[in-house]
């Protein structure tokens, strides 16, 4: 008698050949995520929000490959920390069905506009003296209305067939936050520089390119995705929201487009507008069109292919914290418990102990590979440094780089900054050993063996 192969595995076999020659899938999402008059800014160390110049969004897209789903979100937000990261990509991850290590979510880090850390503001608030360094009541709200637009999109999941890149030079934008002046001495040059001798030093190391990449039906673009490193505020601390220039252009772009723009702040911890910029409402307005205009230039520079391969990398980065003088955990504990000191100290030592209680559970950095495209996804406010190894590493790829996925460790550094000071090595929670440790991961991303 002839052996019959059970149905189960026959339905098997027919559902992995269907789910391999399924076409890949991409839907969008958005949720505003502008918090309520009187919330913190940046993590409450400016003065709170009194008004909005204009909306805070959260852009996101669902992509299914035909056996992952994969979510990639960016939030106009400073920063988000520590288990409240986690809580995004988890709730982002049960929306869609897929797994939270399958999802990247990234802080545009405008500067009027929320730090959130949960946890630090559990540390902050139980304190004789207590402070507010985020509204958590927005906060949840927030995740449930991403859970929310991230199902929908889910729901309704559009066919994509062709990839598109593009590069061009951004005109007077970024600029070196470390450079020397004429005496050789280290001098960081801020988002905005109202001293004209500040703007005039020289221009720094930066990555000049903004990248876009764009997924299509046809000749019809769904989202476009655009990556450049500069910190993206030209001036802040008026209690006025606002997406800033980078978002400013993302919608415009949209609006005439009519397609849709998300936005991505590659490696600026050394970055920023500081030599173009004077601080000024007329400034805001210039960076705005010159970010417009790189951005429909290199959507309109882009070459079209057939989508490729798709996958998913993740790999875990362990960082260990700073224990020199100004930093250990005793001197945290006792600024934060003073209440005569000044409230920025003792919100920073929240933000220190709040990292200190995680320390042994490792980020996770991870990498979006659409053919030859790889979209690298890391935590903190990585040096540029960092984003140049990366295209450096992968040479054959289209690499676009975004930070500030979990903004615990604060400022990653290159080894040599520690030496010679400055503002970012001095605010940077992890020690000099890190920057080996984050090359070796980059390079695990994108040169797997």
């Amino acid at each position: 008698m002839r052996r019959i192969l059970p149905l189960t595995l026959v339905a098997l076999a027919c559902l992995t050949a269907m789910v391999k020659a399924s076409p890949p899938r991409v839907a969008t999402f958005r949720v505003e995520i502008t918090p309520p008059d009187g919330s913190p800014l940046c993590g409450g160390w400016i003065k709170p929000l009194e008004g909005v110049d204009d909306p805070l969004w959260a852009k996101g897209i669902v992509l299914d490959d035909g056996a992952q789903k994969y979510v990639l979100c960016a939030l106009d937000w400073c920063e988000v920390r520590d288990s409240a990261h986690d809580r995004l990509r988890e709730a982002l991850a049960q929306a869609v069905g897929t797994q939270a290590r399958l999802t990247a979510v990234q802080s545009l880090h405008q500067h009027n506009a929320p730090i959130v850390d949960i946890d630090a503001e559990r540390l902050i608030a139980a304190q004789p003296k207590p402070l507010r360094s985020v509204d958590v009541g927005h906060f949840e709200q927030v995740v449930e209305q991403l859970r929310k637009a991230a199902a929908d999109a889910n729901s309704r999941l559009a066919p994509f067939d062709a990839v598109a890149t593009g590069t061009t030079v951004v005109e007077e934008v970024a600029s070196s936050r470390r450079i020397r002046d004429a005496d050789g001495k280290l001098t960081v040059r801020y988002s905005s520089a109202a001293d004209p001798k500040l703007r005039a030093l020289p221009l720094g190391l930066i990555d000049p390119l903004l990248r876009t990449v764009s997924l299509l039906q046809g000749e019809k673009p769904l989202v476009r995705l655009h990556y450049y490193a500069t910190h993206p505020q030209s001036y802040y601390g008026d209690g006025r929201a606002s997406s800033e220039f980078p978002g400013l252009a993302r919608e415009r772009l949209e609006r005439e487009e009519g397609v849709f723009q998300i936005y991505f702040t590659g490696c600026a911890g050394n970055v920023a507008a500081g030599k173009y910029n004077d601080g000024t409402p007329l400034a805001r307005v210039q960076l705005t069109e010159r970010m417009y205009q790189a951005m429909k230039r290199s959507s309109a520079a882009s070459s079209h292919r057939p989508v490729g391969t798709i996958a998913w990398r993740t790999t875990e980065l362990l960082l260990s914290i700073r224990n020199d003088a100004g930093y250990s955990e005793a001197e945290g504990r006792a600024a934060i418990a003073n209440p005569d000191a000044p409230a920025t100290q003792r919100l920073n030592a929240a933000l220190q102990l709040a990292y200190r209680e995680r320390i042994d559970r490792p980020f996770e950095l991870t990498c979006l590979e659409l053919g030859d495209v790889r979209c690298l996804h890391l935590p903190g406010e990585p040096f540029i440094e960092f984003q140049l190894l990366a295209q450096k590493l992968a040479t054959d790829k289209f690499v676009c780089v975004a930070g500030y996925a979990d903004g615990a460790p604060g400022y990653l550094c290159t080894a040599a900054a520690y030496g010679e000071g400055g503002y970012e090595p001095t605010a940077s929670l992890v020690t000099p050993a890190s920057e080996a440790l984050i090359n070796a991961a980059i390079g695990r991303l994108l040169s797997p063996k």
